[in-house]
């Protein structure tokens, strides 16, 4: 009755090493948890604006949509590009010829919440002026009263 069992003295051959190493596992994903943490950032919108609070739900886009941004010191940007004023009627007329009669384009205005009323209500009025209809009032959406 002789059973064949593993020896280690004649062979000279190791048996294979069966565990994992996960050090360099490890290690990839803590660098990519900095490169994220420190890009996360970056990927907000270009230009500081302390938006005010509303319930209103998210719009659903199909396009991505011209951001007109007006800061707390009432300079206007264009997407991220700072125009003048007297610059704004004949930028948004460009943007109005891009669009169709059907479809027109859709304008995305944000105004820092320390802005005068006013000067939000002017460049409203540029917009309606250009043709400019579809135009979405950006808030910060308030998740604490519901």
């Amino acid at each position: 009755m002789a059973m064949n069992l593993p020896s280690q003295r004649g062979r000279g051959r190791r048996a294979p090493m069966a565990d994992i190493n996960v050090t360099p596992l490890v290690d990839v994903m803590l660098v990519l948890l900095i490169i994220f943490m420190v890009t996360a950032p970056l990927l907000t919108a270009g230009v500081p604006i302390q938006l005010p609070d509303s319930r209103a739900k998210p719009l659903d886009q199909d396009k991505k949509p011209t951001q007109i941004s007006l800061d707390a010191q009432g300079k206007i940007f264009l997407d991220k590009e700072e125009i003048a004023e007297s610059d704004l009627p004949s930028r948004l007329e460009g943007i109005a010829a891009q669009g169709t009669p059907d479809q027109p384009p859709q304008v995305f205005l944000r105004a820092d919440r320390a802005l005068d009323y006013g000067r939000v209500m002017r460049v409203m009025g540029e917009l309606n002026r250009a043709g400019l209809n579809r135009v979405s009032l950006v808030t910060v959406g308030d998740e604490g009263t519901k």
